[in-house]
């Protein structure tokens, strides 16, 4: 990697908490310029403009929230635990996986019928969550570890609809007793297609 592409990694990596505390409307320029330590223009040698710089941040957000699933499901092996370990990825909202709370509740509620390329790379991750919870449940099915009938598609669309629920309530409220409700009640759900 060279100067140039080290300096447009650095701004994406600093700027990126700000957008998914601040929003991206309120984030302006000078708080990039804060953060980064960097001029406009030099903002602007590596970002056409604001739109550019918030669509990297908005992807680098998604790919580190990927990132520290994956990092927690990958520590096992058996589908049950995999489950499991998605679920308390997300158990303290408080203190989410990403800097600024999960970018995909965040970046989606601000770029409804706003920002069309942003809600497409947010639909693509919720598409993806949904998907990867719904292959480990078919992987558990296929190993004998969940009942053959049970609907891994409308089960990844309940959990993952149930875990971006809890974290809205979390953060609006400041307390995680609703998450912990919503992951007993998960967990349970998962064992109950234990055969």
């Amino acid at each position: 990697m060279n100067k140039g592409e080290r300096t447009r990694q650095m701004i994406i990596e600093k700027s990126a908490p700000l957008f998914n505390t601040k929003g991206i409307a309120a984030t302006a320029m000078s708080d990039i310029m804060d953060v980064t330590k960097l001029s406009k223009g030099s903002l602007y040698v590596h970002f056409d403009n604001k739109d550019v710089l918030v669509e990297a941040a908005v992807d680098y957000n998604m790919n580190q929230l990927q990132k520290k699933i994956g990092a927690s499901i990958n520590k096992f092996q058996d589908p049950k635990d995999k489950l499991f370990a998605y679920i308390d990825a997300f158990k303290n909202p408080l203190d989410p996986p990403v800097a600024g709370g999960c970018p995909m509740l965040n970046f989606g509620m601000e770029a409804d019928d706003q920002n069309e390329i942003i809600l497409k790379k947010v639909a693509n991750l919720v598409n993806k969550s949904q998907q990867l919870i719904s292959e480990i449940i078919t992987e558990g099915i296929e190993k004998g570890v969940f009942k053959a009938d049970w609907d891994h598609e409308e089960f990844a669309t309940i959990m993952f609809a149930m875990l971006e629920g809890g974290i809205f309530i979390s953060n609006t409220t400041k307390k995680i007793d609703k998450m912990s409700i919503i992951n007993k009640n998960l967990k349970k759900m998962i064992e109950a297609q234990l055969p």
